[in-house]
């Protein structure tokens, strides 16, 4: 039996290399540029109640829609590297802007682990507009995508998508208060040209917008319909996670991470999760 006390500290690992601790919990890892991840989290601690979790937030280099495609690759490589050390066996990429970008390369460096991506609900979308007219909502990287110009190719004729970026949005709701006059004023602003396009159904194409989704709902009215991907992306994860078979202790703790301010992340998670939560902060 490994004696975890008696081993040294760790050392920082290259970003080209991924060790996992073998003190480290087995279980599942998940992570965003921010805090808009803890939507999916909070979907998967309900289908997973047991399970060991640990969720990054990349709040210190957020938000990834204003990056270039190379740097969202080494953020993403660098906090999954540190998921994966510290016992991550399954990723769950809980951001739309790092999984056009980069889950393709993260899968390519660990073949054998279940990974898991967001993207925007065109399909569950275009099965639920009444009129034909759906919106997605997203930042400038996540439209401007190959991922994302693929899954626009494979709407049908009938459907027709109004792609509209949200520059700044990531940042209001990172800052909070979640019911703060700018960040009202800046939905709306957004809202717009959706209510003047007549769309009936709009797509969250960012994990941040589910916190706002009450915003979004009164400035667009009771009419259109909002499709949020959370519960998809953790009931796959959960499948993969019992296909998986692997032993893990369970684990009524979830443990938070963040590259930025903990007291930040602590209370916008005290006020999401109905759930224990160790918050630290990390430096990756």
């Amino acid at each position: 039996m490994l004696d975890c006390a008696a081993m040294p500290e760790p050392t920082a690992t290259p970003v080209t290399e991924a060790v996992p601790d073998p003190c480290a919990v087995a279980g599942i890892g998940v992570f965003d540029s921010g805090l808009g991840g803890l939507s999916v989290l909070r979907a998967l601690r309900s289908r997973l109640p047991e399970a060991p979790l640990h969720y990054v937030a990349d709040s210190a280099h957020a938000p990834y829609g204003d990056r270039s495609e190379a740097y969202i690759v080494e953020r993403s490589h660098r906090v999954a590297e540190h998921l994966v050390s510290n016992g991550a066996r399954l990723l769950v990429v809980a951001c739309n802007t790092a999984t056009a970008a980069a889950v393709a390369g993260l899968r390519a460096r660990w073949p054998g682990m279940p990974i898991v991506g967001v993207e925007p609900g065109l399909k569950p979308a275009a099965a639920a507009t009444r009129n034909g007219r759906i919106a997605v909502l997203a930042t400038r990287s996540t439209l401007g995508s190959a991922k994302f110009q693929a899954l626009l190719a494979q709407q049908g004729d009938g459907v027709t998508v109004l792609a509209q970026p949200c520059p700044g949005l990531v940042d209001l709701i990172e800052r909070g208060p979640l019911d703060a006059p700018d960040l009202r004023a800046l939905v709306a602003h957004y809202a717009e040209p959706l209510r003047g396009a007549q769309v009936d159904t709009v797509v969250l194409g960012c994990t941040h917008y589910p916190f706002v989704r009450p915003l979004i709902e009164a400035a667009l009215g009771p009419q259109v319909q909002i499709i949020d991907t959370s519960d998809a992306v953790a009931r796959r994860a959960a499948q993969l996670w019992a296909e998986s078979r692997i032993v893990a202790r369970h684990s009524p703790m979830v443990r938070l991470q963040t590259t930025g301010d903990a007291d930040s992340l602590g209370r916008f998670a005290s006020a999401w999760l109905d759930v224990a939560c160790e918050v630290s902060a990390v430096t990756i």
